[in-house]
């Protein structure tokens, strides 16, 4: 038997990375087209932006990392280019950033000032993916990498709200994402944010997050083109869904004004939760190679998710929650225990990821006064 190395993605159907590539790209495009209609001159600045410095950075890496090796001869720049560039540079270096590019563009806030969508988009394309070896050698998502970075070092810097003739921000809500009434323990106010808004994206938010009919789109066509596991998006949302129900019945047992089903739809319809899990968490590179660890992989982003979410600090827990469960994915991948087989040991896994969580929430909820009523 003879053992091939190669990088991800593992493509195992007669298609091309470029095919599947391509396909990321189709199904971003109704929310990357929706996002210029709302925010036409955002959009259009942090996507150009985004676009310039990622596939920039990809050509400046693919040529040092080609370079002529030093020798008593003297070579032309011609020479030293097509050295460098020739058969290691080709479509790919570009459809890979330039993905990159759109999806870091829809995480961004409208509201983010121009130097910090710099800054993000070059920390993300070089410390989320260059610094790793570059296309399938990288073990985080470039574009969550960036934003993150972004928000962390220039999030007081950002403007909460951006007026836009497609949606109104409640008085009551004082400018506050839906997210943050969560987070701030104002749960008797998520009803000023009707699900139909949250929905349809008349909500302040992010570029593109909000959108969820574009998104479900581009899920939807991701998974008939079989260039995204359903594995990862259905053990994702359906682990946040429960966790997230299991909250709503604990805050309905401190407050019986909030609705445990209102506030399961409220949170999964809120944020980057249908984002991430269509674009971003089914990224081939970034994901386990096999099935019963894609499962676990989700499984494991959506505890991170509503563990964040509830009881951390920021509102937001989709974008941590991703970076988690690309460093869980290497260890899924394990050559001693990784396998195709849905073994008794992959399915205690699975129940115990299912059990503690849900214990943990209910607990900390009831009694230990994590989430704050009213």
């Amino acid at each position: 038997m003879t053992i091939v190395k190669e990088s991800a993605p593992h493509i195992r159907r007669k298609a091309s990375v470029n095919r599947m590539m391509i396909d990321v790209l189709i199904a971003l495009a109704p929310t990357l087209i929706f996002s210029f209609v709302v925010y036409p001159l955002n959009t259009l600045i942090t996507y150009l932006l985004s676009l310039a410095i990622m596939i920039g950075a990809e050509f400046v890496f693919v040529g040092l990392k080609n370079m002529m090796p030093k020798t008593d001869e003297k070579h032309t720049f011609k020479e030293k280019f097509l050295f460098a560039y020739k058969g290691h540079y080709d479509l790919t270096n570009v459809i890979t950033p330039a993905i990159t590019a759109v999806i870091y563009t829809l995480i961004m806030p409208a509201g983010a000032p121009v130097y910090a969508v710099i800054i993000g988009a070059i920390v993300g394309i070089t410390f989320g993916k260059l610094v790793f070896g570059g296309l399938g050698s990288n073990i985080f998502n470039p574009a969550a990498v960036g934003m993150l970075f972004a928000k962390l070092c220039f999030g007081s810097q950002y403007k909460p709200y951006v007026d836009t003739w497609y949606y109104t921000v409640p008085d009551v809500a004082a400018g506050a994402t839906p997210l943050g009434l969560i987070n701030d323990g104002a749960l008797t106010n998520i009803y000023q944010y009707p699900l139909f808004d949250l929905f349809f994206g008349r909500i302040p938010g992010t570029l593109g997050e909000v959108y969820k009919i574009t998104i479900l789109l581009g899920l939807i066509y991701l998974l008939v083109r079989r260039s995204a596991d359903f594995r990862i998006v259905v053990s994702y949302l359906g682990t946040f869904t429960f966790l997230i129900f299991v909250a709503g019945l604990s805050v309905y047992g401190l407050d019986q004004s909030v609705n445990p089903f209102y506030f399961t739809l409220y949170s999964l319809l809120s944020g980057g939760v249908l984002f991430g899990a269509t674009f971003m968490l089914t990224d081939p590179v970034t994901s386990p190679i096999n099935s019963p660890s894609r499962i676990i992989y989700g499984m494991v982003a959506a505890i991170a998710t509503v563990f964040i979410r509830l009881f951390a600090a920021l509102p937001e827990g989709v974008g941590f929650s991703i970076l988690i469960a690309n460093m869980v994915a290497c260890v899924l991948d394990h050559y001693e225990w990784s396998n195709p087989r849905y073994t008794w040991k992959k399915f205690l896994a699975m129940g115990l990821l299912i059990v503690i969580p849900t214990l943990i929430t209910f607990l900390a909820i009831t009694y230990g006064g994590m989430v704050h009523v009213g």
